[in-house]
Order: structure tokens, then sequence, then C-alpha cells
């Protein structure tokens, strides 16, 4: 008998734990909206356009992306002791310009990325910092910098505009880039490489959202 009550016992303590669990994992009705509103637009980015892998690689660069953050970093060595680095927001701005293959859309827009540039040669030596402008098909230095390894300024005197200079001597500077792989080519593949990482920076902050909510 008392074997039986403890087993009685046992089985209503049991019912009243899950009654109970279930109804805390119930959702209101306002929070089940959000949760299938949250849950459509994950499926949505999914099949809309699906993200891919980042690339961790690109031509002699490694490419170094960590989730979460608003840039990426890419690295390689050029000729024996020269280090760059360049440093890449995602797209940050755009601007418009005429379209002119469709009289009915009169402009086009143009997605803009930040990039800094840093070339070195050796530890503690100072080192040239290249501010860009990367669009989907061309890269444009905006400021070059001298600075030193602890990222002071090397002298009061910051240099001029790259604008404001002959165009003999912008040439040089983008053939002094180019010679390292720093060219359109790699400002397309930056392009490429923030859209696909803003779908995926989009559907992991959705991600995290759902799971706010559901928990």
């Amino acid at each position: 008998m008392a074997a039986f009550v403890r087993a009685s016992g046992r089985s209503l303590v049991s019912q009243f734990w899950r009654r109970n669990a279930s109804q805390a994992i119930e959702k209101s009705p306002f929070e089940s909206n959000i949760l299938r509103i949250v849950r459509n637009e994950i499926q949505y980015q999914l099949d809309y356009a699906p993200p891919h892998p980042p690339a961790t690689k690109f031509n002699t660069f490694m490419v170094e992306d960590r989730p979460g953050e608003q840039w990426i970093t890419l690295r390689r060595k050029f000729g024996k002791d020269e280090h760059i680095k360049i440093e890449a927001t995602m797209i940050d701005g755009a601007i418009t310009v005429p379209k002119a293959s469709d009289e009915n859309l009169r402009e086009d827009v143009r997605l803009h990325i930040s990039v800094l540039v840093d070339i070195w040669k050796g530890e503690g030596s100072e080192f040239l910092e290249f501010v860009c402008s990367s669009w989907p098909n061309s890269l444009e230095i905006q400021k070059a910098y001298v600075l030193r390894s602890d990222g002071s300024q090397a002298q009061t005197y910051m240099g001029p505009n790259i604008k404001d200079l002959n165009s003999g001597f912008r040439d040089g500077l983008n053939e002094f880039l180019k010679a390292r792989g720093i060219n359109d080519e790699l400002s397309a593949f930056l392009h490429e490489f923030m859209m696909n990482k803003d779908r995926t920076e989009a559907i992991g902050w959705l991600r995290k959202i759902q799971s706010f909510i559901e928990n």
C-alpha cells in the first residue's frame, strides 16, 4: 500500500511539472506572431539570396572574417620584407550616377566601401597608409600618410589631398598599389564579399532574435 502511494505521488508530481513546463514555454499571441514573422523572414532570406561560405583567400591575399564584425582584414607579403594589411568596412554609403543604357531609369546606385591599406618593411619601421574608396568596379586613393610603427604621425604635416595633386603623381601611386594586387579587381571582390557578408550577418541577427523570443 505504501509503495502504491509513493508511486502515485511521483506520478502526480511528474504530471504537475510537465503541465507547468508546457505552460512556461507557451507564447502569447503577440510573441507567436513575432516568431512567425521572424521565421518567415529567415526563410525568405535563405530562399531569395542564400549566402555562401565566405572566401578565405583572394589571389595572394589571405582573408580574415570574424562573424559579427563590420569589417574584414586581408594580408599578404610582397617581395622579401614588405608586409601589406588591408582593412575594409562593410558597405557604408552610396551615390547615384546617371544611367546611360535605360532612359526609363535615369539613375543608378554605386555602393561604397571604405578601405585602409597599410604597407611596411620590417618590424618597428615607418609605414605608408592609404585611405581609399572602393566602388564596385574601381578603387580610388583619397589620402596617403606616413606613420610610425605605433600609429602616430611621422611628421606634423599629413600630406595633401591626393585629388589635388597632378595626374602623373596620382597615376604613380595607383601603379604602386596595383603592383601589390591592390586594384580594381580587388575592389570588385570586396563588394561581392560584403554583399554576401551582409546577408550572412542579417540572417545571424534574425536567428538571435528568434532564439531570444523562443527561450
